[in-house]
């Protein structure tokens, strides 16, 4: 979920390229993603921060609120303490910034879905 057509477009190329990833839909801003996820149910949503008519924020609370099974992963330019306060109270497992999330995306997708299968065993 991002605003930013580019920043959609870079994110499904960095997730499909991990064969154990599929990309099952993307939204321009939390309320196209609420409406998306009660579509897809999918098991991660990685939502940026700072959008225009629904924020992140928001929109995560929603989709937790709704399926706490799902994990959501904030991503935000601007990945300060305060912003990864708030998204996990809102429900979000992490923040990464935009920046390292090349590196860190893939991983802390496995990484969550794990703990949250592990979890409900």
């Amino acid at each position: 979920v991002d605003d930013v057509k580019e920043a959609r477009e870079t994110l499904r190329s960095i997730l499909t390229a991990y064969p154990d990833i599929d990309v099952v839909g993307e939204a321009r801003d939390g309320e196209e993603a609420v409406l998306r996820v009660h579509q897809v149910k999918p098991s991660v949503v990685v939502m940026d921060i700072n959008m225009p008519r629904l924020d992140g924020i928001k929109a995560t609370s929603r989709i937790k609120q709704a399926f706490p099974h799902i994990v959501v992963i904030g991503l935000s330019i601007y990945s300060t303490d305060e912003t990864r306060q708030v998204m996990r109270a809102a429900g979000a497992v992490t923040v990464i910034s935009k920046e390292t999330a090349v590196e860190q995306l893939r991983d802390e997708i496995v990484e969550s879905v794990h703990r949250r299968s592990t979890a409900f065993h």
